[in-house]
Order: C-alpha cells, then structure tokens, then sequence
C-alpha cells in the first residue's frame, strides 16, 4: 500500500465540534506521510464533487474513514456522500453493478466490486464504554462487538471488492474521554497496518 485516501465523517454539532476526529484525522495524516505514503483527504466539511470523490477511490490502495458514531451509525452528511458517490460508482469504477446479470440473477450477490486488492480500515468515536461491548450481561449491545454494530459499513466497503484492515475504536469519549491513551493506541495501531515504507 502506497496511497491512501482518509475520510473525515464527521458532521460539526454545536455540543460536537470534531476536534477528536479532526485530531485523529490529522494524526493518521502525519503519519502516513511521515512513512511515505501518498496521501488525498476529503472531510465533509469539503466541497466535494461525485466523480472527484470516485477517483480518489480508486487511485487508493487503502481507504481510512474516521468517524464519530452518531445514532449507531455514521452521521447523515457521509449517508448522504455514500448516496451519491458510491451509487454513481456503480457504472464499473466502484463495480459493475451488484455482481450479477439479467441472465444470471442468481449469482452472488455482491460479487461485483472493482476495487479488489484496496483496503478500508474503520477508526470509530464513540460515546458508549468500551465494557459496553463484548459482554453478554450488558444489555444494549447484547455481547456485540464495534464490528458487529458497523457491520453495514464493512459490507458496503465489500461490496466495491474491498478487504477489510483491523478497526480502531475510541470508547467513552465524552463523558470520561482517555485522549492521551487513545492517541497513543493509535499511533501503535497505524504503525502496525501502515508501517513505513522501504
């Protein structure tokens, strides 16, 4: 991997200006650029523009999202990026539709990403503990996991052909955030998948 495209998700609130992802975004940044990886942003804050957005999809050999889980989920501004950018990617940039024909609807679906070979890692704020997850006592998430809950997210990324790299995950950030400790998990994480280049 050589260049990777980094996505900031996160939607700017009056109670949550996104200093935390911007924080993490530019830590990732830094870091790649440091190891010799080429490098393209888009936050959505940005202007962006459909087909812009496709080509940096596919000029990347890995795709890094940061982004606060607002709702269980991404906030409505990336939604709204993923309905336009990866549904017009659906001519053959991103894939060739879902993978099947009119003559043979019966194959997998999903089989029609173009993007084979390109990672994705997630890197996830949230609000809940982390002793909220893995743990059947605890009732919301049921023993769920943070990949279990962003499932949907993985499958969109598998759907372009795209493999997965681990998921990053900050808990708690709100009401007893361990920024320093978080920082430097991550600084640990993408040394580990983004190691510098020889």
């Amino acid at each position: 991997m050589k260049k990777v495209f980094v996505i900031n998700a996160h939607e700017q609130y009056d109670f949550a200006k996104g200093e935390l992802n911007r924080t993490l975004t530019q830590m990732a940044l830094d870091h790649l650029s440091a190891g010799g990886y080429e490098t393209q942003l888009t936050t959505m804050k940005d202007e962006w523009q459909v087909d812009s957005e496709i080509d940096k999809h596919v000029w990347a050999d890995a795709v890094l999202l940061q982004t606060p889980v607002n709702w269980m989920g991404v906030p409505w501004s990336f939604k709204k990026y993923m309905d336009f950018v990866y549904s017009y990617g659906m001519d053959g940039r991103l894939c060739n539709g879902d993978g099947r024909t009119r003559s043979d609807p019966g194959k997998q679906y999903g089989s029609g990403g173009t993007l084979g070979g390109t990672r994705y890692m997630l890197s996830l704020t949230f609000n809940a503990p982390k002793e909220s997850f893995g743990d059947p006592s605890q009732e919301f998430f049921g023993g769920k996991s943070p990949d279990d809950l962003f499932w949907p997210m993985h499958l969109n990324f598998e759907f372009f052909g795209m493999e997965r790299l681990p998921t990053f995950a900050c808990f708690d950030v709100m009401k007893n955030p361990q920024v320093e400790g978080d920082f430097e998990r991550y600084r640990s994480h993408l040394q580990e998948f983004f190691p510098a280049q020889s």
